[in-house]
């Protein structure tokens, strides 16, 4: 099953419903889109003879034309390569290297910076940047008679991580293990309708650009930002225009909007569905977010080698305050989604009993095929079918998931280990704490020693003694941080996750 039926098949029952929003503006409906898809996809096919298999690069920013090249690349069976707009041209360069693409698609604004970077490029052969008139000829093709078929096993995205701990690697997801992502999105966290409006906040290269899916099939309308991007009070405006407004958006971006609504009160009931993941959602802030925006979020929790498909926690458990395990529940990532088994292993990958922490694996249709080219580090992540996740979790007896940390993060002191996060919950409940991150410095005696460095809110001020004290007042005084550096800010990757080498990095340097 290829992936472009679900449009097609949307296209063909409901031509005229509208599809593609840029901000307020209507761009096209679904038969409109569908037929665009079809040229891009009789362009490559045809008039570039792209075999099916071949990789095509999408450096785009949130634009309209974003989802036909999707789509238009799946009408001719081939793969697409979405690469985040926010990356360095060297960096997307080098994706564009090792999934040796043949075609890419780039937007303005990123266009200057690679070029020089493709002349003598190996493998590019052709090179499109939407609003040209080059760009335009796609849309005079023969459209394709028909959808090129695909299996369940051929790749449809290949998907490149974060590469956080060094080159970034790709993950396989075939059409199969998409399929399998959209079927848990109905059943675990949302069932859009027509009447629902996607918008495409969080770069559409990941989580937020997969969330198309479900809404194709609903034929629900997509939104493409005028800033392509993050902006809270264009976000609320949004709201206001289109109504039963949904995003993906990284914990980071919810804090930042839940402000913005509290502070303008804006009317979050426009709000339809706010599905959060690709980090720690605290304590605190899920429950600021509930009291300010109401019954809207979602949680999800999956990676790229298991797209947004290994637990969720729905908006009955956030909402179910009466619980007598609610805080603990609301600090989870939820239970393991309907298609897929989860369970908590040791180093051996021996299942551990309920309580007991350890490495979260995950087992289904939603598991990569494997890492391209890279069949060592496919072994060493799949094994007997089960993908070793590197988090650190436990599960309870009702089968939810709290994340702990990364393997990497895990701090070891005096032989004891410490979850950072458990140290950051405590934190956050300072009244004058904005945001916390805590990572392990070498120590001569106990091994490792913790670090906290704290972003105090605007205009406030904190001593250390007092977050000592919270920190006395709530966890083992062997946990709690032996220096606190208080910052400005803290640094974050291009998906808004805290990067914690860089903080390890700048006390390595001092």
């Amino acid at each position: 099953m290829n992936l472009a039926r679900l449009l097609l098949r949307t296209a063909l029952a409901s031509p005229e419903r509208p599809a593609l929003y840029l901000g307020e503006e209507l761009i096209c409906d679904y038969g409109t889109l569908a037929g665009r898809a079809a040229r891009v996809g009789g362009f490559l096919q045809g008039r570039l003879g792209l075999p099916p298999g071949a990789r095509v690069g999408i450096w785009m920013a949130n634009i309209p034309a974003y989802l036909e090249v999707l789509y238009g690349a799946w009408f001719a069976g081939l793969v697409v390569v979405p690469i985040n707009a926010k990356l360095h041209p060297r960096e997307a360069e080098y994706i564009l290297r090792d999934a040796q693409a043949t075609v890419l698609f780039v937007s303005e604004d990123l266009a200057g910076g690679i070029a020089p970077l493709l002349d003598g490029h190996p493998a590019i052969r052709h090179v499109f940047v939407p609003g040209t008139a080059e760009y335009r000829s796609l849309h005079t093709a023969r459209p394709l008679g028909d959808i090129h078929q695909r299996d369940a096993d051929d790749i449809a995205w290949l998907f490149y991580t974060s590469g956080t701990t060094g080159r970034p690697k790709g993950v396989m997801e075939t059409h199969g293990n998409l399929l399998a992502m959209i079927s848990c999105y109905f059943m675990d966290v949302d069932a859009p309708s027509g009447d629902d409006a996607l918008v495409y906040a969080a770069p559409a290269s990941h989580a937020a650009g997969m969330l198309n899916f479900p809404h194709v099939i609903a034929g629900a309308r997509h939104i493409m930002p005028r800033s392509a991007g993050f902006d809270p009070a264009e976000l609320v405006e949004l709201a206001s225009c289109h109504g039963r407004l949904s995003l993906f958006a990284a914990p980071t971006m919810i804090k930042r909007l839940v402000d913005h609504v509290r502070d303008a009160g804006a009317d979050s009931s426009l709000f339809k569905t706010i599905v959060y993941g690709g980090g720690p959602m605290y304590v605190a802030d899920v429950r600021q977010a509930l009291d300010v925006m109401g019954n809207c979020f979602v949680q999800i929790y999956g990676q790229g080698e298991s797209p947004m498909t290994i637990t969720a926690l729905g908006r009955h458990h956030l909402q179910d305050s009466g619980h007598p395990r609610y805080l603990e529940r609301i600090a989870s990532v939820g239970v393991a989604q309907s298609l897929v088994e989860v369970r908590v292993a040791d180093s051996h990958g021996v299942t551990l009993p309920a309580g007991e922490a350890g490495e979260v694996l995950v087992r289904g249709p939603s598991v990569m095929r494997g890492y391209w080219n890279n069949p060592e580090a496919t072994a060493k992540t799949v094994r007997d079918g089960w993908l070793f996740t590197g988090d650190v979790g436990c599960l309870d007896e009702d089968g939810f998931l709290t994340l702990k940390d990364r393997t990497k993060d895990v701090i070891i002191s005096g032989g004891s280990n410490i979850y950072p996060r458990e140290v950051e919950e405590v934190l956050l409940q300072h009244p004058q704490v904005h945001e916390v991150s805590v990572v392990g410095r070498p120590h001569a005696e106990w091994g490792e020693e913790v670090v906290a460095f704290v972003v105090v809110k605007s205009g406030c001020a904190i001593e250390a003694v007092e977050l000592d004290s919270l920190c006395l007042q709530n966890i083992a005084r062997f946990k709690r941080p032996k220096h606190y550096q208080f910052v400005h800010s803290l640094p974050k990757s291009n998906y808004g996750k805290v990067l914690k080498t860089a903080l390890r990095e700048s006390l390595a340097q001092e």
